[in-house]
Order: C-alpha cells, then structure tokens, then sequence
C-alpha cells in the first residue's frame, strides 16, 4: 500500500484536520482516500491507538470500504488478533476477490500461526496478481525460514534478486540462511556471479565483505567493502564493517578513520563509540579511550561493553575501587560473560577481597572452562594463601578441562615442588615440556629458587635436545 502522506499536501491537511476532530469534537468529513492517509501517517509514526480510532471512523463511514477493511486487519493483526483480522478480510475478499494485500495479508496470518503450507499456498495464488514479483518471493523465504526449510528459502530468496537485484532484504536473508547452513563457500560464488552482472552493486560488495569476514578471510573482505565505499561513500555499514576489518588486523589508525566516516553518515551509536575507544585503548591513548567508553555508556546506559571498557581503563590507571564499580555494571548486564567475571576477579584480589574474588572466579569458570586464565589465577589465590593443596586440585581440574595446555603443567609443577612432591612435580614437568618447551621460563619467572634444583635443569635439559 501506497504511503503517500510524507510528500502529499492533501495527507498532511488531512491529519492536520483530523486532529482538529479529535480535540474539538465537531463533524469533519474525510473521502475514503484521505482516511487512508491519516491511517497510514499514524501507523508509520508509531501512533497505533489514533490509527485505530481513524479506521473504526472510516468503517462507520464506509462499511464496504476493502481498503479500510485491510487496514483495520494489519492493525488487528499486529495486536495478534488472528480470529477478528481473517474475518475482515474474507469479508473484504467477497468485493475484491483478487486483491493481492487480502491474499498477502491472510497469508501472514496463517504464518504466524505456524500453519506454513497454507501460508505458501496463499503467495503462491499471489504471484501472477503482482507486478512486484520479488516481493512475493521474499516473503516466501521468510516464511521458509520461519519454517525451518532453509534450502527452500535460500532458492525463493534467489529468485527475489534475479527479479530485482535491488532487493538488499533479499540478499541479507540469502548471507544468513548461507551462513547457518554452512554454505558460505558457496555464497561467494554466487555472489561473485551477482557481481559479475552488476559491478556497480554496492549493497552486493558489502554482503560479499561479510561472509569473507565470517570466513577469515579477511584481507578479501576489506577488498570488498573498499569497493562498496568507493560505489557508494556514503555507506554507513560498509565503513563500520571495513573499520572492524582493520581493528581485527591490529591496522587501529585505519580502523579510527573508518569509524569516524561512520559517524560522520550516521546519529551517534554506542558501538561505534565503543570501538573506537577500544582501538584508542590498543594504542594505549587510555584517556581517550575512557572518553570514548563513557560516551557509548551515556548514550546507552544498557551497553556492558562499554562499562566493561571503562573498568579496564581504570585498572589500567591503577584505580582498583573504580574498576570494581565498574566490571559489576557489566556483569550486571551481561551475567553470562566470562571476560566480565574475569576481570572482576582480578580487581577483586588487588584489592585483597578474597572472598569476592574466588567467587567471580568461580563464576568465569563455570561459564568458561577453557580459560586458562581463570586456572591460573584463580590457583594462584589459593597458593599465595597458603592453601597449596586446593590449589593443587583446583590447577589438576584445570588439566582436565583443557589437556593439552603447557602452562597448566608448568603451573602444576610449580605447586607440587612447593608441596614436596617431587615426583608427581617431575612427571607434571615431562609432560609440559614435551607439549611446549620454550615455555618452561615461566617456571623461574614465577618461583625464582628453582633455577638452583639440579634435577629440576637436568630434565629441562634433556628435552632441549
């Protein structure tokens, strides 16, 4: 349906009228064309209980209206009144019985009321009675995709963009479906083909920058997204991706510049905030990057990272108490992050909260395991306490979890020699050794005295060789 009001003077007269009924009260005729402005104008601007008001206006005024008719069912379809909107459109049906929206529209509600088949059935009846075709398909692979048949999907949304390559719904839904399928391989290809018959597709480069990116590839995906800003400049996204692409080469300066262009095209946002500040924070400009990282949190209160941000920021200015506050905002936000309880962790014991610190410990391990990190530090704890046993079980159940990691073994070695156990400690350092050899300095960074055990250099020696 037509959304005309934006540039139509008869539209804005007609809402400007029809405010003037609601607050006065007074009698205000409307054609059934201008009700469907006014619907239109409140529904775009979010204003659903006006919007409503209008079309029950509109049906008193014109009962056999089949315009009003599917506006009143979006809007009771959008309140999920499934029942009522299906009512009013088969009511409609019988003066239009060939009306594409009728169809579309009943079609929608039979999806969202998981009844897939006969939603496809209903877009499919649809398809000769549209002149936009591509539509049709698009809204077929989204309702494949609500259905779980993703192959299905992936041919309607193919279909979408050979009728108009134009469609960038089409070919973001066609990258996800590619993506969860495992065929992002084969969306290169495709893509490339896409290219290959319009060059100058920006939105096409820039769907081919991601799935380099999602596939490592990303010196490839730069290449693409370059070629997207060099069609269109002004595209926001592609210089917020090409920046990521930059950030995850280390390349900071190129990463700024391409969030700085973002912010140049778009409203201020958190995350580009945010990832400037963590580029600011890898150059090791920490006042900038606090800046940034309070920026992002003042725009959106609810965005961990950036409170995450401004506690490593703290730390690293050597203000543990603020550190503290700060990793708690984000964990509060994000209870599932280990990162988060890490670091808290950590700030916890500079502070000596020791209790505080083996329970945000504990709580980064549970949520990562593989984190070698939390081993070690949350043993060393345990150690310096002098609790060398737990420390001991504690670095033994890390070995479990990650087997094949040399500084769990150096660690281990480490607090059985302090124990006494030589032997076990001998067999922990064989095994270490024998999985990384030039590790093994992190056994005297850590316990100094031990560059004087001749056995212990005597084995550290033979597996030099």
């Amino acid at each position: 349906m037509a959304k005309r009001y934006k540039h139509d003077d008869e539209g804005k007269d007609a809402v400007r009228r029809f405010e003037e009924l609601l607050k006065k009260g007074e009698p205000v005729f409307f054609d059934v064309s201008e009700y469907e402005l006014i619907i239109d104008y409140y529904v775009e601007n979010g204003k659903y209980k006006k919007a409503n008001r209008a079309c029950e206006m509109a049906s008193e005024q014109y009962p056999f209206s089949t315009e009003i008719m599917v506006q009143r069912a979006h809007l009771l379809l959008r309140k999920e009144e499934f029942n009522q909107a299906w009512d009013l459109l088969e009511k409609a049906e019988l003066f239009q019985p060939h009306d594409p929206d009728i169809i579309l529209l009943k079609s929608n509600i039979l999806c969202q009321q998981d009844q897939f088949e006969e939603s496809i059935a209903f877009l499919e009846k649809a398809l000769p009675l549209v002149d936009e075709k591509d539509q049709i398909y698009f809204a077929m692979g989204m309702t494949y995709e609500d259905w779980g048949k993703l192959e299905e999907a992936i041919e309607a949304f193919k279909q979408a963009i050979t009728i108009n390559i134009d469609n960038e719904d089409a070919l973001y839904e066609l990258a996800y479906c590619l993506d969860i399928t495992g065929m992002l391989e084969q969306s290169i290809s495709y893509y490339q083909k896409f290219i290959d018959n319009d060059p100058y597709s920006d939105f096409a480069w820039y769907n081919m920058g991601i799935v380099y990116f999602k596939l490592g590839r990303v010196e490839d995906a730069v290449k693409c997204y370059e070629y997207a800003v060099t069609i269109n400049d002004n595209f926001s996204s592609a210089h917020f991706n090409m920046g990521n692409c930059f950030m995850n080469q280390g390349e900071f300066d190129k990463a700024i510049e391409c969030f700085n262009r973002t912010q140049e095209l778009e409203e201020p946002s958190a995350d580009v905030y945010c990832n400037l500040a963590i580029c600011y924070e890898a150059q090791k400009k920490i006042t900038k990057a606090l800046e940034y990282y309070r920026k992002s949190a003042k725009l959106d209160s609810q965005y961990h990272e950036a409170w995450y941000g401004i506690g490593k920021c703290m730390e690293n200015q050597d203000k543990p108490y603020e550190a503290i506050h700060h990793f708690k905002k984000a964990v509060k936000l994000d209870k599932e992050n280990p990162a988060y309880w890490l670091a808290l962790g950590n700030a916890e014991y500079k502070l000596g909260n020791l209790v505080s610190c083996v329970e945000a410990y504990e709580e980064a391990c549970l949520l990562d395991p593989m984190n070698i990190e939390v081993w070690q530090n949350w043993s060393f704890v345990l150690y310096e306490n002098g609790d060398i046993d737990k420390a001991i079980i504690l670095i033994m159940s890390g070995i479990e979890e990650v087997p094949d990691n040399a500084e769990l073994y150096y660690r281990a070695t480490v607090y059985l020699l302090n124990a006494g156990k030589y032997k076990e400690a001998y067999n922990y350092l064989e095994k270490a050794l024998s999985l990384d050899y030039d590790k093994h300095t992190v056994l005297f960074d850590f316990f100094p005295k031990l560059q004087a055990q001749k056995a212990l250099l005597k084995i550290i020696d033979q597996y030099k060789k």
